[in-house]
């Protein structure tokens, strides 16, 4: 690929950029056409009301899963913005509400108390004041203390009071007419924005993820041990063609016969997808990965996805350097795979070569298209990592001159790439994804 050759994910940021900026200067316009308040600290309130709703807007289309921005950007980076754009919307919310209170004390010339009870009897302000108690609770279980000793169904379930938040608003900015009513303009705007985020929500959260499943109607074909505490699952369906899977991507996978329905997990194609069927391979770490050893022939799945930006749509250089560690290894191995795979050098970091997994697949694979598998075994301990900057150039010399796709636990990955930022390899040769939920 040419280097002027505008990428598919800042392709993908300029469009979201530009629909933010755009939609920004819209809400400006809109508020200084809607002309004052009835004093000065209510015109701010209102100034922070417009934005907050400009916000929870923009927190629906980075949580609606759209494919055309997750195959671009990624699950991951989307998720990181839509945590700062939650705490962003709390503290705009919070300022509002505050102002509100002020503004109105200040007006008739009440504390803040008596005015925020007076404010509570008034359906559109309680409305709000709703909402921006589920925003608080919502942000309160996201920070991290709390986020990690919270189970991860109990925090998903809390983090659906989102919804609950988004409706109250709604109906808020409905009944509190200035906003819907300063101009038909306005009215037309707000109307068209918030139906496009619900409708972008429902769609990549509810009708394409049940209408898939409809149409390919989903069935475990095999369950495979690759070794004590690693299992393939085989899954199997209708039109299998058609489903729009790249490898490098991810699903998030749930067996309802087998496990209850809120259990799901994320797991990469170990294998590239194909019109026979797709494969994931997962380790064994909790009570859901431990069970789909277990899983009978013919159980349904549920797939939502796919989803990643971890596929070589981000390809800029004819030559690629595959990183794994550990279980890592399933989504590298799907990408090899492909025909487009080219010059490639493949290092895979395990404990052992008895804990290597998929690693005659892979030398298969690697071998296959004339590349290079590095099986870099054995404990770190005190000494260097097999993986630190001048060991990664000294297997690969040529690194700067790769794309370089980086999958494996937290601590490797920001070790590699931090040793590929001291090497100066091109931030945008640099592909790594981190595959969760939250």
């Amino acid at each position: 690929m040419p280097r002027s050759t505008v990428l598919p994910v800042d392709a993908a940021r300029w469009a979201l950029w530009t629909f933010v900026v755009v939609n920004v200067v819209t809400v400006e316009a809109l508020f200084i056409s809607a002309g004052t308040g009835k004093n000065g600290v209510l015109t701010t309130a209102k100034f922070f009301g417009l934005h907050a709703a400009l916000l929870m807007l923009f927190q629906l289309l980075l949580v609606a899963r759209l494919p055309w921005l997750d195959r671009r950007i990624g699950m991951d980076r989307l998720t990181v913005w839509h945590r700062w754009v939650g705490f962003t919307l709390l503290w705009t919310v919070l300022t509002h509400a505050t102002l509100v209170v002020l503004g109105f004390a200040t007006l008739d010339d009440a504390s803040m108390a008596k005015t925020f009870l007076a404010l509570a009897g008034v359906p559109a302000s309680l409305l709000g004041m709703l909402a921006a108690g589920v925003i608080v609770v919502i942000a309160a279980v996201s920070t991290r203390p709390l986020r990690r000793r919270l189970p991860y169904e109990v925090w998903h379930g809390l983090h659906l009071m989102l919804y609950v938040a988004l409706g109250l608003s709604f109906v808020h900015q409905l009944m509190e007419t200035t906003t819907f009513t300063s101009s038909a303009f306005a009215r037309v705007y707000w109307w068209a924005l918030w139906l496009f985020a619900f409708g972008a929500l429902l769609a990549g959260r509810i009708v394409v993820p049940v209408w898939r499943n409809a149409y390919h109607g989903f069935r475990v074909a095999a369950v495979t041990p690759e070794s004590d505490n690693v299992v393939s699952v085989h899954v199997t369906g209708r039109h299998l063609d058609k489903l729009p899977a790249r490898a490098g991507q991810f699903f998030i996978w749930r067996f309802p016969g087998h496990n209850h329905w809120w259990s799901a997990n994320p797991f990469s194609l170990s294998a590239a997808p194909n019109d026979r069927g797709l494969r994931l391979t997962a380790k064994a770490v909790g009570s859901a990965s431990t069970g789909l050893r277990h899983l009978p022939v013919g159980t349904r799945a549920y797939l939502e996805g796919p989803y990643g930006a971890f596929t070589s749509l981000h390809r800029t250089r004819p030559g690629v350097l595959l990183i794994a560690g550990g279980v890592g290894i399933t989504p590298v191995r799907a990408l090899l795979e492909e025909e487009s795979a080219g010059d490639v050098v493949v290092l895979y970091r395990a404990r052992s070569e008895r804990d290597a997994v998929l690693v005659d697949e892979v030398r298969a694979l690697a071998a296959a298209r004339g590349g290079r598998l590095h099986l870099l075994t054995g404990r770190t301990g005190q000494g260097k990592s097999p993986l630190a900057a001048d060991n990664l150039l000294a297997l690969v010399p040529d690194i700067t001159e790769r794309d370089v796709y980086v999958c494996g636990p937290p601590a490797m990955t920001s070790a590699v790439l931090s040793g590929l930022r001291s090497l100066r390899v091109p931030r945008r040769q640099v592909h790594a994804e981190k595959f969760g939920l939250a």
